[in-house]
């Protein structure tokens, strides 16, 4: 499960859905986008050490909003399926629910079964996801159970996320990047610090930088 791609991503779904929500605009709306990214990251974990392309498609309406998205993981595809419901208030205060589910070909991981709550207002946003990472006899994976909790704040092109998480699982990070659009496409770069618990590669924690290019349609 994982990208700091994927985050931004999801997170402009669901401002549209609340924007669409709070006009009343009846008009379905389809979207698609493609990207890559130097190194694959989802919540401070890296997924590749290599370059990592994906693609994804949403539908939003009036709110309501169901997609998916599939990324490659070096071993096989990670395809995510996710839907949920956004709206924002006069006031400017944003709420959101909706689920997800990771699911992987190859021998990368087990799938990942989550809920998902998102609240928002101004430039700062809240997230917490509660879900179950499956069995996989063949991978040596035993079912447990995680939450994960983040806050990002936002300011023209700058943003900066502190996520954390739970239960089963442990770890947390911080990531500071900036986001801009190019010629029609979306460039960024990010300073991503990881904890210990989850660096992959050395068990230190470590800093790594991450490059993206995107583009949606």
């Amino acid at each position: 499960m994982k990208n700091i791609f994927k985050t931004s991503l999801l997170m402009a779904t669901l401002g549209a859905s609340s924007f669409m929500a709070s006009t009343n605009v009846a008009l379905a709306e389809v979207s698609g986008n493609a990207g890559v990214v130097s190194q694959y990251f989802f919540r401070g974990i890296m997924q590749t050490d290599t370059a990592s392309a994906s693609a994804g498609l949403d539908y939003e309406k009036n709110g309501f909003y169901v997609g998916t998205w599939g990324a490659d993981v070096t071993d096989g595809l990670e395809i995510d399926f996710y839907a949920g419901y956004g709206f924002e208030t006069e006031s400017g205060l944003g709420l959101s629910i909706g689920a997800t589910s990771y699911q992987y070909t190859g021998d990368f991981d087990s799938d990942y079964n989550e809920v998902n709550l998102g609240l928002s207002y101004g430039f700062v946003s809240l997230s917490y996801n509660v879900g179950v990472h499956g069995e996989d006899d063949d991978l040596g994976i035993e079912e447990s159970d995680y939450d994960f909790a983040s806050i990002t704040a936002e300011y023209e092109g700058f943003y900066a996320t502190f996520g954390t998480w739970g239960q089963d699982f442990e770890g947390d990070y911080f990531e500071l990047g900036y986001g801009a659009e190019v010629a029609g496409f979306d460039v960024g770069v990010a300073i991503i610090s990881n904890s210990e618990e989850l660096d992959v590669e050395t068990g230190e924690g470590e800093e790594s930088m991450v490059f993206s290019l995107s583009k949606t349609f």
